[in-house]
């Protein structure tokens, strides 16, 4: 069997003109000798009837403070009325489509309602069906405990559950289709002059997933890249090629890909809070390890570290600032915020070990009067956190400074 797997975004299923252009990328893999596998998101965005958000603020009518096992219920409907009418616009195009549920489709999750993780997939249903000729249509986002209970994978489970569908099927490719024709080297709102990438390794997409672009969830990478399974990202909208997420080196024909470019792609994170701690430069070496704790008990997540003699900062999401603050204040620290600041972020597997790529990152900045609050990097992305004002000026210089504009 040679099997792709075939996600549609939220925007690809909405309506009915939209879902006639799905049964042709469908129809075509089936012209090429493929079964496919359809995944879908539930129908449209925030404000939308059937949309995830929507579904989540009818429910908290009742109680703003439902439990996640019922919320879990109630976001589970979005993808099943999204995975019947897809079926039924297969059917009616002429294909024998099958509705199923996360569960139906095999996939074995923890009991962790809202941010389930798949444990594994039994896939002896979805086996028999492609056997038989038909097309699976499975709800993304979704998966089943042991003991029978509807669970959802969190936000972006729907590329989730095809990257891990695709990896259980070892399926030749893993087809993403969204509103956009592919990866982009910059949010396009913020530069004009960003361009699409024709090819971007594993780790290099999954940095920029991380560091704020929405263009696929890291952990459907990760998944993929296990099993050296390709991806594309593509327009459900057009004929472009889109971005092939690969090993860097070899693309879906086998083919070389030759590249020498330092950064790939320059992201942003707003909304973040910086987190000045004083401690004790005499202090035993336990000091930083307590106020990490006390971040870790109260489930609040940390970004941007650094510890010095004498003080430790970090970032969190603004929303968790104040409940930071007062947790280390508690715990008996001398404790500074600033609020307002954003992440902007370089990234690219070329940047290892080539002198000066920091140089070049701070020089964007300073040339334009933006202030560089605090830095952190890695082998293949350089971060910075600034004032939020600051952040579209930032984005821009960076995007050009390292060449990205084509």
């Amino acid at each position: 069997m040679r099997i792709i797997v075939q996600k549609f975004g939220g925007t690809s299923v909405a309506n009915e003109d939209v879902r006639k252009l799905v049964v042709g990328k469908v129809e075509k893999v089936r012209s090429q000798g493929y079964s496919p596998v359809v995944v879908v998101s539930a129908m449209g965005r925030k404000g939308e009837n059937y949309a995830t958000d929507t579904l989540i603020g009818l429910a908290r009518t009742a109680n703003k403070n439902i439990a996640a096992r019922e919320l879990d219920h109630m976001m589970y409907c979005g993808e099943m009325i999204s995975a019947v009418i897809m079926a039924g616009t297969l059917q009616a195009a002429g294909m024998d489509a099958v509705m199923l549920t996360g569960g139906q489709a095999g996939i074995i999750t923890d009991n962790h309602f809202g941010r389930a993780r798949i444990l594994k997939i039994e896939p002896s249903r979805i086996i028999s069906l492609i056997k038989a000729g038909r097309i699976p249509v499975v709800c993304g986002f979704q998966g089943m405990t042991t003991e029978g209970e509807f669970t959802t994978l969190g936000r972006g489970g729907s590329d989730t559950t095809a990257a891990a569908l695709g990896a259980t099927l070892s399926a030749e490719m893993i087809e993403i289709y969204t509103d956009v024709d592919g990866i982009m080297t910059a949010d396009p709102r913020m530069v004009k002059s960003a361009q699409i990438l024709d090819c971007i390794s594993y780790g290099e997409v999954c940095q920029l997933a991380h560091q704020g672009a929405k263009v696929i969830h890291p952990r459907a990478v990760e998944i993929a890249m296990q099993k050296n399974i390709p991806l594309i990202v593509k327009s459900t909208f057009s004929d472009e090629p889109g971005t092939l997420i690969t090993n860097i080196g070899q693309d879906e024909n086998g083919g070389t890909i030759v590249s020498d470019r330092i950064a790939t792609g320059v992201t942003s994170l707003s909304n973040i809070a910086q987190i000045r701690v004083n401690i004790d430069a005499g202090a035993a070496h336990g000091s930083s390890f307590q106020v990490f704790k006390l971040m870790a008990e109260s489930c609040i997540s940390v970004d941007l570290i650094n510890v010095h003699p004498g003080q430790i900062m970090f970032t969190v999401a603004g929303d968790a600032a104040e409940r930071a603050v007062n947790r280390l204040r508690e715990g008996g620290y001398q404790v500074a915020v600033t609020y307002d600041c954003a992440k902007v972020s370089v990234v690219g597997g070329g940047m290892r070990e080539v002198p000066g790529v920091m140089a070049s990152f701070v020089e964007a900045l300073a040339t334009n009067k933006i202030s560089i609050l605090q830095t952190v990097d890695s082998h293949t992305s350089i971060s910075a956190l600034v004032k939020r004002e600051d952040v579209q000026a930032a984005v821009l210089a960076l995007h050009e400074k390292f060449g990205l504009a084509g």
